[in-house]
């Protein structure tokens, strides 16, 4: 019973994970907002209406597949860049941790919509993406380094841009619905979630209906949490197995054959300097393989976990810069984040409190008052024997 008791406190651990979370949801944000600022140029060319990837093809692929995209309920372009700019300020707004609860799902929508709507232009950093913004719609990643933390430890106000976002959604969600652009699954997907926001809020008056639900929203987060550190396991011991089998690998030659694409050489003289060195090359692929193999056993260790992680965004940083997969190597290192430890990520926010509250001038040291100085009492009078 006592372990069964120690496993119950755990996952209705309110405070676990906190820092962790806030650092998965800064990092997803910033790299869609990146991507979809670098691609502002050619947005049209790869998910607008006359894409390459055209209209019907997209369509043709989502019924095969039961993929989602709300780019296709309406053709034509002023759909799309209205779309792509909600977009951005849904990136913005994760970003800030405003209203991380809707802005968390509107962000997974965004995400599955452009991907769904061209799967061809990216690469298999965006499945990494996908699994990642599912597992932060059951996340609480809000709770610190946010504006909704910053407002929760003020004094409470009405509500009112919740009420008036849950009734645009809603209202958007039954036309979708009866005009048959949602079905099936989604259409169940959506309406709970939207539900469970009204649950939410109504329960929230009443003191017990509240505690019941912070509690499930607990276990569900931590389940969440340990749900992604489980899929990024599964990430790297699958690559790291199905790289021993192949004889390249074997024989300590991965490495140089990876980087002697042509197609995937941003900067082909610092690559030809790696490759030039054969024990380097033997190095750095038997280190790859030992590093996606062991990992998912050594986050059972503090210590191994933390070394373990550190090498690991040093090789997804080289294949990002080595291969120019940005897209890939920022995937994996924001889904990395989650194993950080918490001390570490508290450090960085002192550090970063006092770097903002530090004032390059030298402080003004006020001058004492001048005080007048009192008279000395008369000596007194020696007696003259």
């Amino acid at each position: 019973m006592s372990a069964v008791r120690r496993a119950l406190n755990w996952a209705c651990d309110p405070y676990r994970w906190r820092y962790q979370t806030a650092a998965v949801r800064i990092g997803m944000a910033l790299t869609w907002l990146i991507l979809l600022l670098h691609e502002f140029p050619r947005r049209g060319r790869i998910w607008g209406p006359d894409a390459a990837w055209s209209w019907e093809l997209a369509q043709r692929q989502l019924a095969e597949s039961g993929a989602f995209s709300v780019l296709l309920w309406w053709r034509g372009g002023l759909w799309f860049e209205v779309f792509y700019g909600l977009a951005v300020a849904v990136a913005v707004a994760l970003l800030l941790g405003w209203r991380t609860r809707t802005m968390s799902f509107l962000f997974l929508i965004c995400v599955l919509s452009l991907s769904h709507r061209n799967e061809w232009v990216l690469n298999a950093g965006d499945t990494v993406f996908r699994l990642t913004a599912c597992y932060l719609v059951l996340m609480r990643p809000g709770r610190v380094w946010s504006l909704d933390a910053r407002r929760a430890g003020r004094p409470a106000r009405p509500d009112r841009t919740g009420p008036v976002l849950w009734t645009l959604g809603g209202l958007l969600l039954t036309y979708a619905t009866l005009a048959a652009m949602v079905t099936g699954g989604w259409a169940l997907l959506l309406w709970l979630y939207w539900l469970a926001h009204a649950v939410r809020a109504i329960g929230s008056r009443h003191e017990g209906v509240r505690g019941t639900l912070d509690l499930v929203g607990d276990i569900v987060h931590n389940a969440a949490v340990v749900m992604l550190m489980v899929q990024v396991c599964v990430v790297y011991a699958t690559a790291g197995w199905y790289k021993i089998q192949g004889r390249q690998w074997q024989d300590g030659s991965g490495v140089y054959w990876g980087l002697g694409l042509d197609w995937l050489t941003p900067f082909p003289a610092l690559t030809q300097l790696i490759t030039a060195h054969a024990l380097l090359v033997l190095a750095l692929s038997y280190g790859t393989v030992i590093l996606q193999v062991a990992f998912p056993f050594a986050v059972f260790n503090r210590r191994l976990k933390n070394v373990m992680l550190a090498l690991m965004i040093a090789e997804h940083i080289g294949i990002g810069v080595l291969m120019g997969l940005f897209s890939f190597s920022l995937s994996m290192i924001v889904a990395d984040l989650v194993f950080l430890p918490t001390g570490f990520l508290r450090g960085t926010e002192e550090y970063g409190r006092r770097a903002v509250r530090r004032d390059p001038r030298p402080p003004k040291v006020p001058r004492p008052p001048k005080v007048p100085r009192r008279s000395r009492p008369e000596a007194p009078a020696r007696a003259v024997t």
